[in-house]
């Protein structure tokens, strides 16, 4: 509840400045033009300008590269492979370095961070449809977070292996283990009662995943796939399924004919089969909104040296150190959100899985 209300209250901070900054600086940018008050002036924005919105959207989107940042005319970024296929062109691949800066590459290019077709003039071919399977940011993250989970639990149970509980643990092990133990006894075994076992396999997956993802998308220039809503509706379906197999037909019986008066089961059963669908939307909603939440909070207290800065090279500097203890702050907290989150649609799942095998009273004396 105290984290809660620390990021409740920066994001009203960040909301204020927002609005008392960013509205003086769009007046005193270009003071001539706006008392003229043609259209035509509050079209134009200069080239180059510092763009808040789009360094946000482009932060938390998807995208063709890994961008680090940029000095002068140079950008330092990492192109992804584009692979795209129509009917009428066939399959296409090359590197997205071949589009920067709205180049056009073999009748492609890129608007928005999209991959588009166009024609020999450079226009958008519209009778060209095209499917785009290119490895963004995002699955290049995800196989990445995949490999280094496998590697490490790999070596973790080799050396399960070789000593077992002869040895004391090493390396790695040391910060497994608890994990593991904590994993299993205070989210599988409280919800899952005597068939904890069954499913620990994937509660260990799902946490661990969304923890790798959780951490790497916080190092600068990588990809917040967590706050990615396509990611989480994968995780989310995927337990719906789970919890849905884990049904029995006590928990169905309850849906449709609840223990309560037959005046009431008519409201009732509708509210309990949307139950259903609802707790793997509250899974999908809640590690989407919150890591995005967390990431856009630490680009606006970056920007704000820059918002800050355009009014006035004084008030840039002299924001910076505030600007830059905030990010820090905030930096640290998401640290911990990466864990909580990890821990909270884990633990959620297990609570979900558990309630679908209500009725199931071979663990009764749990």
């Amino acid at each position: 509840m105290a984290l809660r209300s620390v990021k409740s209250l920066l994001v009203v901070m960040f909301s204020v400045f927002s609005m008392l900054f960013v509205t003086t600086l769009h007046a005193q940018t270009e003071p001539e033009k706006a008392a003229a008050g043609t259209e035509q002036a509050g079209k134009e924005k200069k080239e180059g300008a510092f763009d808040p919105a789009q360094l946000i959207m482009e932060h938390i989107l998807d995208a063709h590269e890994f961008h680090f940042f940029t000095i002068g005319e140079s950008e330092i970024a990492i192109p992804l492979p584009v692979i795209v296929y129509s009917k009428e062109r066939g399959i296409a691949a090359f590197s997205y370095s071949n589009l920067n800066k709205g180049a056009i590459y073999n009748g492609y290019k890129s608007e928005e961070g999209k991959i588009v077709a166009v024609d020999e003039a450079g226009k958008n071919a519209e009778s060209v449809t095209l499917y785009d399977f290119s490895l963004t940011r995002n699955v290049v993250q995800m196989i990445l977070a995949l490999v280094l989970l496998s590697v490490i639990m790999i070596s973790v149970a080799n050396k399960y292996k070789k000593g077992g509980a002869r040895t004391a643990p090493s390396g790695f092990q040391n910060a497994i283990e608890p994990v593991i133990t904590f994993v299993r006894d205070d989210v599988a075994k409280p919800n899952l009662g005597k068939a904890y076992e069954k499913y620990m396999p994937y509660l260990l997956t799902v946490f661990f995943f969304i923890l790798i993802n959780n951490l790497i998308g916080l190092i600068p220039g990588t990809a917040n796939v967590t706050g990615n809503i396509a990611f989480t509706v994968v995780l989310g379906v995927i337990s719906f399924f789970v919890i849905l197999f884990s049904t029995n037909r006590h928990f169905w019986a309850h849906i449709f004919n609840p223990p309560v008066p037959g005046f009431v089961k008519p409201i009732l059963v509708p509210v309990e089969f949307l139950g259903i669908f609802t707790k793997p939307f509250a899974l999908i909603v809640r590690l989407f909104a919150n890591m995005v939440a967390g990431h856009i909070i630490i680009t606006c207290f970056v920007m704000l040296i820059f918002i800050f800065g355009a009014m006035s090279t004084a008030a840039g500097w002299g924001f910076a150190p505030v600007s830059i203890a905030f990010t820090v702050f905030i930096y640290f907290i998401e640290i911990l959100v990466a864990f909580i989150q990890a821990f909270i649609f884990t633990n959620l799942t297990a609570v979900f899985i558990g309630q679908s095998r209500e009725g199931a009273h071979e663990e009764a004396h749990h």
